[in-house]
């Protein structure tokens, strides 16, 4: 038989020199071999795959050996392994088992007694494909694993139906309070505020994200950590399939001192408005008066008998206007405090 495909490193773990013989005929057929490699029992075979590991592409195990066999053996097998796609050698009489062994991990199962050419090019070609693509499953599940319980904010999954937490990082245990444990006991309504207010805000979410071909959602929510203190939340979600159940993944983004900072900004706009007010507005009125009386008595068109009563309307609107001062004083030194309150 010949072929195009590439050539692999093949590891067979076979305690039967006639079996061997016939597989390594089987395999030549194929030409889909570089290299193969032989172990007769388990102590060989741990000691090939831990001198040429990297080099192994696909491994072919016999179930019974001199010195283990059976379910220990394909465990401890996978244990010197490096994500190489396992295929068991059986007979007719271990075939039930062979089945058995898809669920302890191995890839394939083929019965010696109907073994071919065709029969073995066509599994090493589809396991070692498809192993490939399991890596890189599991990779970019290990990637993802990894950006959730990383992330320095909190995230979590919930499900759409239970509102169940399905998951929950460690930025979200340290900021809400609640153990791993703790928040997998919990649903999301009891991390927000009972008032109908807040409930109603949640139904009208939920709606939205359980609307078919929902993408992303973000809005602005009270959330109640474990001690009791309310904090304003952005939320930032996304619909995905968690473990075969329809889920929510959250981006929670605490945003309470941020609020609190802006609305105190705001107040001391409001302060600085009246200050800026008060300057162009009440000052005037104490001051023309002042320019005026001062101006009438520099030109020396007031009586003797009324100037007395001039000196005495000046000290009033002098008084007035260091009133104003103080005032605008004492206001531009609460906004000073609350700067440092900030």
């Amino acid at each position: 038989m010949q072929g195009t495909e590439s050539r692999y490193n093949v590891l067979i773990v076979e305690d039967n020199l006639g079996d061997f013989v016939l597989f390594e005929d089987y395999l030549e057929e194929t030409n889909l071999v570089q290299k193969l490699f032989r172990a007769e029992d388990f102590h060989s075979a741990k000691q090939i795959l831990n001198e040429n590991n990297r080099e192994i592409d696909i491994i072919f195990l016999d179930l019974s050996l001199p010195d283990k066999k059976g379910e220990s053996l394909i465990k401890e097998i996978q244990l010197f392994s490096q994500n190489q796609p396992i295929i068991i050698l059986t007979g007719y009489s271990d075939a039930d088992f062979a089945v058995k062994s898809l669920a302890l991990g191995a890839s394939d199962y083929l019965l010696k007694d109907v073994l071919n050419s065709t029969v073995l090019h066509k599994s090493i070609i589809y396991n070692i494909e498809r192993n490939k693509i399991l890596v890189n499953l599991r990779k970019s599940e290990q990637r993802y694993s990894d950006l959730f319980h990383f992330s320095p904010l909190p995230m979590w999954v919930f499900d759409r139906e239970t509102l169940k937490f399905l998951d929950v990082n460690d930025a979200a245990i340290e900021h809400y309070g609640y153990s791993y444990e703790e928040f997998l006991q919990m649903d999301i309504t009891q991390i927000r505020p009972k008032e109908e207010k807040e409930m109603e805000s949640l139904n009208k979410s939920l709606n939205i994200v359980k609307k078919p071909h929902h993408n992303l959602f973000h809005g602005e929510f009270c959330h109640i950590k474990k001690n009791g203190q309310k904090i304003t939340v952005e939320i930032r979600s996304n619909g995905f399939n968690y473990k075969g159940r329809p889920a929510e993944i959250i981006l929670v983004n605490d945003v309470t001192d941020r609020n609190r900072h802006i609305e105190a900004i705001e107040i001391q706009n409001e302060k600085l408005k009246d200050i800026a007010w008060t300057q162009s507005h009440v000052v005037r009125a104490p001051l023309a008066r002042l320019i005026g009386l001062v101006n009438l008595l520099g030109e020396g068109k007031i009586e003797e008998e009324k100037k007395q009563e001039f000196y005495k309307h000046i000290e009033n609107s002098a008084m007035e206007l260091d009133d104003i001062i103080k005032s605008v004083v004492e206001k531009s030194q609460q906004i000073e405090i609350n700067k440092e309150k900030e």
